[in-house]
């Protein structure tokens, strides 16, 4: 399957989703205006991924944008690395989830503001209601 390009003349264009800021030039991604400490490949994974923002990225076509070529049988590398951008980001915002999991698919980038959880409980996603009409 080829690659599908982000939007043209977005190659180095920062980008601003919700209190994160992508600085592709520089390699820098800015939480709450802090920078991450964030290796190459990492930050490659979370750029291929806020580029397509809302959309769900299979596994095997962010491999091909992030590795530049095709995904071995069997290899998890996208998913160590997604894992990885997951724990920092975390870390440096943790009232806020970006990366999404569609299992059996792929990925997706869509910020979450995350509600407070009971103590020992994992952080929920903020739901918003649909507007009445």
């Amino acid at each position: 399957m080829p690659t599908r390009p982000a939007e043209p003349g977005t190659r180095w264009r920062a980008l601003r989703c919700a209190n994160l800021e992508l600085r592709p030039a520089e390699r820098r991604v800015l939480a709450d205006g802090r920078p991450l400490g964030i290796t190459v490949r990492e930050f490659e994974t979370l750029l291929a991924l806020a580029q397509r923002r809302n959309r769900v990225v299979p596994r095997t076509e962010l491999y091909e944008l992030v590795w530049g070529g095709p995904m071995a049988y069997r290899d998890r590398s996208v998913d160590v690395f997604v894992r990885r951008v997951r724990i920092k980001l975390h870390e440096a915002a943790p009232g806020w989830t970006y990366l999404h999991t569609h299992f059996g698919i792929g990925y997706r980038f869509a910020p979450e503001r995350v509600l407070s959880p009971p103590e020992g409980r994992e952080p929920v996603p903020e739901r918003r209601e649909p507007p009445l009409e």
